[in-house]
């Protein structure tokens, strides 16, 4: 049986949960950052096959690789050649998918004083997660070419886990798809192996409190919503 108090702490983990843009260089301990990894491989996957692999980049490999990220990220031309190699997002969007995607866009630029037609201004902040938003850590994780949709479900709920359990030590995260468009550059600098498939990556640290993006949370629909209890 958990107590009211455990159970208010696991609340209050998830629900103060929020994709960080902007973390104090302050380093991580590595003890931490295994003991976060541990607890969330406790995750349920099917058969127990556990799909997830993880590289973290910390000090000049972290560099490393984001500098080769933001040399083609900022080249227009470059960047076109880059794709993703799943589709993250739907093809084609619509209702209410599209509202909620441009509303959280269109809340974060106006927090950063972005206009419409401030287009640099946009690409900058996109390049940012390349940094990992000054986080001092950035994992990268992938998964076996060989797994199919079942794995990829078992490994959401294994970054979820890593979300939360750090949220229990008082760090923050950011879920990062934008680094699936450039999984070329990440094989190369990490040496990947060709069966991997990078799944995205994510921003470890802790959150600077005086930068305004830090202040936008997200909307979330109510229960009735998205609910239907059948008797």
């Amino acid at each position: 049986m958990i107590s009211t108090s455990d159970q208010q702490a696991v609340d209050a983990a998830i629900t103060g949960r929020r994709s960080i843009r902007a973390f104090l260089p302050q380093p991580v301990a590595r003890e931490d950052i295994a003991q976060i990894l541990q607890v969330a491989a406790r995750a349920p996957s099917g058969t127990n096959t556990q799909p997830w692999k993880v590289y973290v980049l910390e000090g000049e490999r972290k560099q490393q690789l984001s500098s080769a990220i933001l040399a083609a990220h900022n080249d227009v031309e470059q960047a076109k050649l880059h794709t993703e190699e799943y589709a993250y997002y739907p093809r084609e969007w619509v209702s209410p998918f599209i509202e909620r995607r441009r509303k959280v866009g269109w809340d974060l630029y106006a927090l950063l004083g972005l206009t419409r037609d401030n287009k640099a201004g946009m690409a900058a902040q996109h390049g940012r997660n390349y940094e990992f938003f000054g986080a001092p850590v950035g994992m990268i994780f992938t998964i076996d070419r060989i797994m199919e949709q079942g794995s990829w479900l078992d490994y959401g709920m294994f970054l979820q886990n890593i979300m939360v359990a750090a949220r229990a030590r008082g760090l923050d995260t950011c879920p990062q798809a934008a680094f699936t468009q450039y999984h070329r550059i990440i094989g190369q600098v990490l040496d990947l192996p060709e069966r991997e498939t990078v799944v995205c990556g994510m921003a470890l640290g802790y959150a600077d409190p005086s930068k305004i993006e830090n202040t936008l949370i997200t909307d979330r629909m109510p229960v009735e919503e998205f609910v239907k209890f059948v008797d």
